[in-house]
């Protein structure tokens, strides 16, 4: 000690400024080394060194993640090839207008749907369910104009007149399903009033369709008007707790009109199985449109997730998994929800309650947060119904995020996270509801540690500078106490 106490006294503050600028350089070339391996790497050199070389010197073991799944390699290559823009699709669960939608905004006070969505909506209205040769009849020419209109009492309204002139207008009840009606049941009465006449006008369309291009105009029409109310009116069954019945309407549709596979009627078809808890059915449709050259989406993924989760999730334990590594059904498992996270990193908050629902829009972004909220919104119950299927979720859904290539644009099973897809969220989703954002990585504890180190040596060396004897003294009152 005396030895010590001599040599600091021959310290000068020229010595203690020159230390200070000293560490605070080399800290400084020690931040800028990490941040560049982590720009290009997308990870913390000073911990991929300690995890690879100096962990297992003291008898740690590192699991790493499971290597990518053989399955989603060629999905890779196709999906690469043909990389989608930022393309709204219609919700295939969309909600009630009037029985669910103006519920909530006569209970809360809060519009659920934006301008943005419903003016999707009225064009694909317009879409579906006119033609050119609706100035023929003045029930449809009535219709072509209701669908047109902004204000809800105005589209009701018309619709009423369409049925004065046609009590048969099938596209009059539709609407009224849609938009008047205050219950299910009350939607139910009217689409079981559109399927009878829509199916007497489908079956006129099939007699003469041949006979012009206008006269096939009219029968695509009134085929995608007979579809829909079929559709809706399962939809109006599994609301009910009618869901066998449901389910058999929804494959007898998909039997019947299997060239309309874009109108996703499957997923419908997968939530209905899931609440009978029909888990092989739901493989069966899996198999069949869980397909590379299918478009994905987050029902497809996920439900495949939660199918192997459910084969281990009951016993599967992390402390456990750790101690003696994962099995193969686990690694199928994890592997499955990796690959539902990257094709959409949003749902598993949702699915986790760590981000509050709102009702589901009705257009959606794939991959975006509006799916998201799509897919939690009638899909949480499903995932709680499995005994540790969100513990299993919880616990390695993060990892996906260590898997990807950085930068994240990169993409690993699918084509490159869209980055467009905050902004049309944000157009879909209502104003009160906090847009989720595509999750990044975050930067490593040594880049935080290295930056502070850099700072707080720097604040040394100009404090050094400007009160060397204060700074002289404090030091050596340090090392004295140490």
């Amino acid at each position: 000690l005396p030895t010590v106490t001599v040599f600091l006294s021959t310290l000068t503050p020229k010595f203690y400024f020159a230390l200070t600028v000293t560490s605070s350089f080399i800290s400084g070339l020690i931040f800028v080394f990490e941040w560049w391996h982590f720009r290009k790497y997308g990870t913390s050199f000073i911990e991929q060194v300690s995890v690879s070389h100096l962990r297992p010197l003291i008898g740690g073991v590192e699991n790493s993640p499971p290597a990518p799944a053989a399955f989603s390699a060629g999905e890779n290559e196709t999906s690469r090839q043909n990389m989608p823009e930022c393309k709204v699709w219609r919700n295939p669960l969309n909600l009630f207008r009037g029985a669910e939608y103006s519920r909530y905004l006569w209970v809360t006070g809060k519009e659920p749907l934006t301008y943005y969505d419903m003016n999707l909506s009225a064009q694909d209205h317009q879409n579906f369910f006119t033609c050119d040769t609706d100035a023929l009849r003045p029930s449809d020419t009535v219709m072509q104009k209701a669908w047109r209109e902004r204000n809800p009492q105005a589209r009701i309204k018309a619709a009423y007149q369409a049925l004065e002139l046609n009590n048969d207008c099938a596209t009059a009840y539709v609407l009224l399903a849609e938009e008047e009606a205050t219950t299910i049941v009350d939607a139910e009465r009217y689409f079981k009033q559109a399927l009878k006449a829509g199916e007497m006008i489908y079956r006129r369309s099939q007699n003469c369709h041949s006979q012009s291009p206008q006269h096939e105009a009219q029968l695509r029409r009134d085929t995608n008007v007979l579809v829909y109310v079929k559709r809706r009116l399962a939809m109006c069954a599994r609301k009910l707790g009618r869901i066998r019945e449901a389910v058999k309407m929804m494959r007898d549709l998909m039997k019947e009109f299997p060239l309309l596979s874009m109108l996703n009627i499957h997923e419908n078809l997968l939530e209905a199985l899931l609440e009978l808890q029909a888990y092989a059915d739901v493989q069966a449709v899996l198999a069949k449109y869980d397909d590379i050259s299918l478009p994905k989406s987050a029902a497809i993924c996920y439900t495949a997730a939660l199918l192997k989760a459910r084969a281990v999730s009951e016993r599967f334990s992390p402390e456990t998994a750790s101690k003696r590594g994962l099995s193969t059904a686990e690694i199928n498992a994890v592997e499955a929800i990796h690959r539902a996270v990257e094709f959409n990193p949003h749902v598993p908050k949702y699915l986790l309650e760590m981000k509050s629902l709102v009702l589901p829009p009705e257009h959606i972004l794939k991959r975006g947060d509006s799916e998201a909220v799509a897919y939690a919104f009638f899909h949480l119950q499903h995932w709680k119904r499995i005994e540790g299927a969100l513990n299993l979720l919880h616990c390695t859904w993060e990892g996906t995020f260590r898997m990807i290539p950085y930068p994240l644009e990169k993409g690993h099973l699918f084509y490159p996270y869209p980055s467009c897809t905050e902004t049309a969220d944000r157009e879909l989703l209502p104003t009160f509801h906090e847009v989720s954002v595509y999750p990044q990585k975050e930067l490593p504890f040594f880049i935080h540690f290295t930056a502070g180190l850099c700072s707080f040596s720097a604040m040394l060396a100009l404090l050094t500078h400007q009160f060397p004897e204060l700074m002289v003294v404090f030091a050596k009152a340090v090392s004295v106490v140490s």
